[in-house]
């Protein structure tokens, strides 16, 4: 990582940029040396042929990191999916990297389930489609792509389109992929025995400083030639560093929930962690350390856009009115069962249904929401506090509900940017603490105990 000089010089000299590639949106950040976020935009993302808009991203991003020429920018940090892998062949891209959610042909995937490592030996679940970067390594080494070529995750890659030096990093791998051993530290057995852990560029620590901005994307930016670049992070990876800077979590008993497209539960833990149970979407992340993470997740952003009809839940405009909505949706016993995101979450194989559907989904897609985040969380154990970031801590029926769901928890929100942005941050300087406060979140009203009962009775097989 960077070394911090007399007077904490890196980074008192200017500005950063944060670039977070995500499965729904890219995003980029700009940062002063106080931690504060002084602007930030984002573009959707496109997926044609099943395969990720590597060029469409690439274009938007220079052009928003020359919207911020006239900053003093003195380093750039990647953050990215983990279910992503780009191949670099005589110093280009080889081809275009998977969308993780293309479908692999059934029989591929039943050569590669017969050879992945146990889940005792990665922590990394059986997964759909691409979900498992093994699996599309698996695919792409069967198609013969990969001669000559080396490969790297999705956050690094951008880390090798900003400087031309291709590293590979711990958290990025360490994710649901296959591809790593936790417990040794180490590239998976999988990944050896096949040949694969030789053909990954070589690791750096997610915030070692691997280069400087090439010449020509310093000339099509306006930006400096001697602007650093990180090796960068994994997403959720980047948050949970991010939460750490609050005194409440930094080394305490508590549990970070990031929520986006994906809902990802990471408990920082220190005793009694539980064996994680394999079909439930339980999962050892690797901070960036290389430190164990017992995790879970769903789908839970993507469940909301779907049980929501695409209505946002977290417009601030609109709270008042959904919380208006719970009352009712509680007396009517109106809900919805998982999962609208068939392989994922601590109910994948169950079939979605509405019980009594009302004409206004959305409190209830939140209270669906925080059922299911609730059983993802008993799963890894999570208790003491409970840290909520991300696009839907917005959500107030979604997180009033989850600390109603659990009364022995603290339940927190940051009022301000605390989230994988300001966690990517840290990178530069890890005692860097958040502007943000926190705020403990008031419990919902009403009877979600027997709503919840009720629920669970539904779900159960």
């Amino acid at each position: 990582m960077i070394v911090l000089d007399k007077g904490r010089r890196a980074l008192n000299e200017g500005a950063f940029i944060v670039i977070d590639m995500g499965k729904s949106l890219s995003k980029v950040s700009l940062w002063d040396r106080a931690g504060r976020r002084l602007d930030a935009r984002a573009r959707p993302n496109t997926v044609c042929g099943g395969v990720l808009d590597v060029d469409g991203i690439a274009d938007w991003l220079v052009e928003a990191l020359g919207a911020w020429s006239a900053h003093p920018v003195e380093a750039i940090i990647p953050v990215g999916h983990g279910a992503g892998v780009a191949a670099l062949r005589d110093g280009a891209l080889a081809f275009a990297p998977l969308d993780y959610e293309a479908a692999i042909p059934a029989e591929v995937m039943a050569r590669y389930r017969a050879v992945r490592d146990p889940f005792a030996v990665t922590g990394s679940p059986a997964l759909p489609h691409g979900l498992n970067l093994g699996a599309q390594v698996w695919w792409l080494a069967e198609q013969g792509l990969f001669e000559g070529t080396t490969l790297l995750p999705w956050a690094q890659y951008w880390a090798w389109f900003l400087s031309g030096v291709a590293v590979s990093e711990v958290s990025s791998l360490g994710c649901h992929t296959d591809l790593w051993d936790p417990a040794a530290g180490a590239f998976s057995p999988l990944a050896q025995r096949m040949g694969w852990a030789e053909r990954f560029a070589p690791l750096a620590h997610a915030g070692e400083v691997v280069g400087t901005l090439k010449p020509e994307l310093a000339a099509a930016t306006g930006l400096s030639q001697q602007v650093r670049v990180l090796a960068g992070v994994h997403d959720s990876n980047a948050a949970l560093h991010g939460a750490r800077g609050f005194a409440n979590v930094a080394d305490h008993e508590a549990t970070v929930l990031s929520t986006g497209t994906w809902f990802v539960a990471m408990r920082r833990a220190q005793a009694n962690a539980p064996v994680l149970p394999e079909g439930c979407d339980c999962l050892v992340n690797v901070d960036v350390d290389g430190c164990m993470v017992p995790s879970a997740r769903f789908m839970g952003g993507r469940e909301i856009e779907i049980a929501a009809g695409g209505q946002p839940v977290d417009d601030p405009a609109e709270q008042v009115a959904l919380m208006d909505a719970v009352p009712a949706m509680l007396a009517s016993g109106a809900m919805l069962l998982p999962t609208l995101a068939p392989g994922c979450g601590p109910f994948p194989d169950h079939a979605t249904r509405w019980i009594g559907e009302p004409q206004d989904k959305r409190a209830a897609a939140c209270l669906y929401a925080a059922l299911v985040a609730d059983v993802a969380l008993d799963l890894i154990g999570a208790r003491d506090t409970l840290l909520v970031e991300g696009r839907f801590a917005e959500a107030e029926v979604f997180v009033r509900a989850l600390a109603a769901l659990r009364p022995d928890c603290r339940v927190m929100v940051a009022e301000g940017p605390a989230d994988a942005a300001f966690g990517a941050l840290r990178l530069v300087d890890p005692a860097l603490a958040p502007a943000a406060r926190l705020r403990q979140v008031e419990p919902l009203a009403g009877d979600i105990d027997a709503y919840r009962a009720r629920w669970l009775l539904e779900t159960a097989p």
